[in-house]
């Protein structure tokens, strides 16, 4: 099978030695499956940053935007990010809005050893993979508003030191990709 193009972005220098990987992306682009298979490969932890977020609250993700409001989630995200990038040998898997807070981009692309890498997904893609999840991604059933989201974050991700192209790509064949190009 053909390797897939990577693409960089105007933020190609990789702070090294590698000591994270953080994945990025839109819902659906396979952070979580493509984050514990690299884990599990370096053996190291993977860290699922919403996860991370609902066992410290007590409460789940839509339960602290009911309660608290975006912005109170968008500060606890940004809390558990920095205090999760301070941690070595770690893969960490990112909610699809974190890339929108600019402290948490400007964290993630310029800490030592940290790779962002970003899960380049068609929206096409994400439509077919989160299909049957709609009541636990109630957004995905606002089409205006899901296509302005992903328009809207799409050049954020792209930001990121790598952008793989993910959509003909099984979630083994993305980690192995990530594992060649950062020399792992």
């Amino acid at each position: 099978m053909p390797q897939p193009e990577v693409a960089g972005s105007p933020a190609d220098s990789f702070h090294l030695p590698l000591q994270r990987i953080v994945l990025t992306g839109f819902m659906g682009a396979g952070k979580s499956t493509v984050g514990r298979l690299l884990a599990l490969d370096l053996n190291w932890p993977f860290r699922d940053v919403d996860d991370e977020i609902e066992a410290a609250a007590g409460l789940s993700i839509a339960e602290i935007f009911r309660t608290h409001g975006e912005p109170h989630f968008r500060e606890l995200e940004h809390q558990t990010i920095r205090q999760l990038t301070g941690q070595d040998r770690l893969v960490l898997g990112l909610g699809g809005g974190a890339i929108e807070d600019p402290r948490t981009r400007d964290l993630l692309l310029s800490t030592p050893g940290t790779h962002l890498v970003h899960l380049d997904a068609s929206l096409e893609t994400i439509l077919v993979r989160c299909h049957g999840t709609e009541a636990d991604r109630p957004v995905l059933a606002d089409r205006p508003n899901l296509e302005a989201r992903y328009q809207r974050r799409l050049p954020l991700y792209r930001l990121a030191h790598l952008s793989i192209p993910v959509d003909t790509l099984t979630p083994e064949d993305v980690a192995q990709t990530l594992r060649q190009k950062l020399s792992l």
